[in-house]
């Protein structure tokens, strides 16, 4: 079953430390809080009808993607392709949501944040991509506009695990990210739940 720690275990910390030039507990810290936010922000994105066929666009575009098989190169992920994605999913609000972030405790900055966001873009892509079409289907296929509803589903997912394993049973996005940034979400959580959480821009 999809996770959001089954997520983060895909992103090798030590190579993101390096490659950042900060230690790995910060590198830990600032993935942590990245991820969720990214998800949160897809899900967002996926409440509407343009927002899920945008978005099932994309998750096709990685859905041949090797990135995640045999372990996570992070030389070899497309920074330039993940610019684009944080882009898409937060369009204007990019900005403030790199800042929000990057006031977690532990995080390393927001500069950090500016670097680390589209590294982990196409890894999440990419992670969705494998959780749809079972890691072998063509994207002309399984990955098709008709599972929009399953893409929402296991964005939904993975949120509510975040919810249930942090120990937090409110359903709201911010309720979600404070309780897996261990309160030090910042208003992040009504960040996206009011600005994106029309799934528009």
């Amino acid at each position: 079953m999809a996770s959001l720690d089954e997520l983060i275990s895909q992103v090798p910390i030590d190579q993101v430390a390096q490659k950042l030039g900060v230690d790995s507990a910060t590198a830990e810290t600032a993935v942590r809080a990245a991820l969720p936010t990214l998800v949160g922000g897809l899900d967002a994105n996926a409440q509407d009808a343009a927002g899920a066929a945008s978005l099932m666009s994309a998750v096709n575009k990685h859905s041949g993607s090797t990135i995640l098989d045999g372990g996570v190169d992070v030389a070899k992920v497309d920074t330039a392709d993940g610019n684009k994605i944080v882009a898409n999913v937060f369009g204007d609000h990019k900005d403030q949501v790199i800042s929000t972030l990057g006031s977690v405790n532990g995080s390393g900055g927001k500069d950090l944040m500016a670097q680390l966001l589209p590294i982990l873009a196409p890894i999440v892509l990419s992670y969705l991509a494998k959780q749809i079409t079972g890691g072998s289907a063509p994207a002309s296929t399984t990955a098709s506009a008709g599972n929009q509803g399953g893409l929402g589903d296991l964005l939904g997912g993975l949120l509510k695990n975040a919810a249930g394993s942090s120990g937090n049973t409110g359903g709201g996005l911010g309720d979600i990210l404070g309780g897996v940034l261990g309160g030090n979400s910042g208003g992040l959580g009504g960040l996206l739940g009011g600005l994106l959480g029309s799934g528009k821009r």
